[in-house]
């Protein structure tokens, strides 16, 4: 999901109300240890590189309804396989002091040992759903950072423009496996039989 621009101030506070810090005054100095503590205790969306926060925009009933669409898709197919799968809010290490919070990971043993519970460590497919805020985020910038998490295959879901683009890692690099449009049906290069329809995906409601 993409993140525009927020002013917005979070604090930090103990159990006993007292303020540690906020994300002004903090912009740029947090650390992992604090990134971790606000989210666990926030309700909101919250990415972190090296020492900044970023508030996510909350999801719109477009973006729901399509990442339920897709979840019931993969679930099912994950089920059989004995993979999971499962959705934001849930935090994902990409490296030592950047963390993203994808609209679905997918994991294709249900036992990896990266599937942690506070965060995951890493992940075979991750899926974004672009928002229109700042879609260069999830086709640009993401696309480069799961590449570097060394992210297997990356789907990148755009209603602005309907299609979904299936990103496959060749060394460190995404190299297109398909760009998907309406009246097409969307494979995966990891994932045999996976086909998503993607008029039906986003005709859903």
């Amino acid at each position: 999901m993409a993140v525009a621009a927020h002013t917005q101030t979070l604090s930090l506070v103990t159990s006993d109300g007292e303020t540690i810090a906020d994300s002004n005054t903090l912009q740029g100095l947090w650390t992992e240890e604090q990134y971790l503590r606000l989210t666990d205790h926030s309700n909101r969306l919250i990415e972190f590189t090296d020492g900044s926060i970023e508030v996510l925009p909350m999801p719109t009933d477009k973006h729901q309804v399509i990442l339920a669409f897709l979840y019931r898709l993969l679930f099912t197919h994950m089920e059989r396989m004995g993979g999971v799968v499962l959705f934001a809010a849930l935090r994902l290490r990409i490296r030592e002091e950047k963390f993203r919070e994808p609209d679905l990971m997918v994991l294709l043993d249900a036992n990896d040992p990266r599937r942690q519970n506070a965060y995951w460590l890493g992940a075979d497919l991750v899926v974004e759903i672009v928002s229109p805020d700042d879609p260069e985020r999830d086709t640009r910038e993401k696309r480069l950072e799961y590449a570097e998490a060394g992210i297997p295959e990356y789907w990148i879901v755009n209603p602005i423009d309907e299609t979904i683009t299936v990103l496959h890692l060749e060394g460190e690099q995404y190299a297109e496996h398909g760009v998907f449009r309406r009246k097409d049906k969307a494979t995966s290069a990891l994932l045999e039989g996976f086909v998503v329809e993607v008029s039906e995906m986003f005709e859903a409601h």
